[in-house]
């Protein structure tokens, strides 16, 4: 019950920023769930032997987020720089014996969390981002909800044993099934708003594009689950944090999104030149 009482306020919350809020408070929100993440990705390493510079980790997150939002075609000169900044920050601040954990353990975070979000805004900034980014969500969740229930009621196999014990082999095909189908209900909704001279859902190109980016979203998504549980297990821990009643921490909540947003934008940016 928590976790579908936390659900039930975070969507809602959710959509409107994709579809109501103006482009700068949509990237100091992911601004935001990357710093909170961010914090919860420094303690998994914490527990692994690495001390990251937390504040100023923190702080090189959300500088990123504000460089891009105002220089969007320097992005990887601003992660160089700023994991530049950090290397600087450990070389000084940590014994020596430290340094190279610490600062690997910074550069992970930035990339693993800062990254991979910044493509959340990417998609958002897109002709039909709004779209975009519901497809993307309703993709994710409809095969993270799938997963979770069809693996209790019908998962013999395992999938992963080492890294997920709850993984099974039919969660993962139902996970699949479900975010093809909800591909295909935000088809069929999109078509039926436009007969209406509604531009709320718009997906200009062909259905089978879709189609294929559900499939390709939803298997990034089960990746990106199945890597955040190796962080956990080699922090010794089950949850990342306790932020989200029923969810875990905020990395728990948005660890297939690290995946699978990166990919898609990723797909975009490739279907664009061709």
């Amino acid at each position: 019950m928590k976790r579908i009482f936390t659900a039930a306020i975070l969507i809602p919350v959710v959509l409107c920023l994709v579809f109501l809020a103006p482009y700068w408070l949509f990237v100091l929100v992911v601004a935001a769930v990357a710093a909170l993440a961010g914090w919860e990705c420094m303690s998994l390493t914490g527990r692994a032997g690495a001390r990251p510079p937390r504040v100023a980790v923190v702080a090189a997150l959300l500088l990123f987020f504000a460089g891009n939002f105002e220089w969007p075609d320097r992005t990887v000169i601003l992660l160089g720089l700023l994991c530049l900044a950090l290397l600087v920050y450990c070389t000084f601040s940590r014994a020596p014996e430290r340094v190279l954990g610490d600062a690997t353990a910074s550069f992970f975070c930035m990339v693993y969390v800062g990254f991979t979000l910044l493509a959340l805004t990417g998609l958002r900034e897109e002709p039909n981002g709004p779209s975009v980014v519901v497809f993307l969500f309703f993709v994710v969740w409809a095969g993270d909800i799938a997963a979770l229930y069809v693996g209790r009621y019908l998962g013999k196999r395992k999938m992963a044993p080492r890294i997920s014990p709850q993984k099974t082999w039919a969660g993962a095909v139902g996970s699949l099934v479900a975010s093809l189908a909800v591909a295909v209900g935000l088809l069929v909704a999109a078509n039926v708003l436009e007969k209406w001279n509604s531009a709320v859902l718009t997906y200009s190109d062909q259905a089978w594009y879709w189609m294929m980016m559900a499939v390709i979203v939803n298997v990034s998504a089960q990746v990106g689950d199945l890597a955040e549980s190796a962080l956990k297990r080699s922090a010794g821990v089950k949850d990342s944090g306790d932020l989200l009643p029923g969810h875990g921490g905020m990395l728990d909540r948005i660890d297939a999104l690290l995946l699978a947003a990166p990919v898609l934008w990723y797909a975009q940016v490739i279907r664009q030149m061709f």
